[in-house]
């Protein structure tokens, strides 16, 4: 059995699923892609960013492309007040499932582990 890491993005000001954001995983030295995709209709990426045989121990970070989603949403070709959100965290154990959502609004945002 192994675990996987996965992520959802909610966009709190719509009231519903943040639609069309890109998400990239990047590795231990935060230099390293690992992983990308793009939010789907349920803001959710439609397949896990680790799983299997990728899903290993050490430092992460997820960054989730908010100004392009926000501007897409506003019609805006200015710059937002968020960018680029980055969450670093630690897995610890490659059997367990680790979920990172993102809780996003204009005027902030947050994350949590998710089950």
């Amino acid at each position: 059995m192994s675990g996987k890491l996965t992520t959802h993005v909610l966009d709190l000001g719509q009231g519903g699923p943040a639609v069309r954001m890109r998400v990239e995983l990047y590795a231990g030295d935060f230099h390293t892609l690992l992983a990308a995709g793009t939010t789907n209709a349920d803001g959710r990426l439609d397949e896990p960013l680790l799983s299997g045989e990728t899903m290993q121990p050490g430092m992460y970070e997820l960054i989730f492309h908010a100004g392009d989603y926000l501007a897409a949403q506003t019609g805006q070709t200015t710059l937002t007040l968020w960018d680029r959100i980055p969450i670093r965290f630690t897995i610890t154990d490659e059997q367990a499932n680790y979920h990172i959502p993102l809780l996003l609004s204009p005027g902030g945002y947050s994350t949590y582990r998710g089950s």
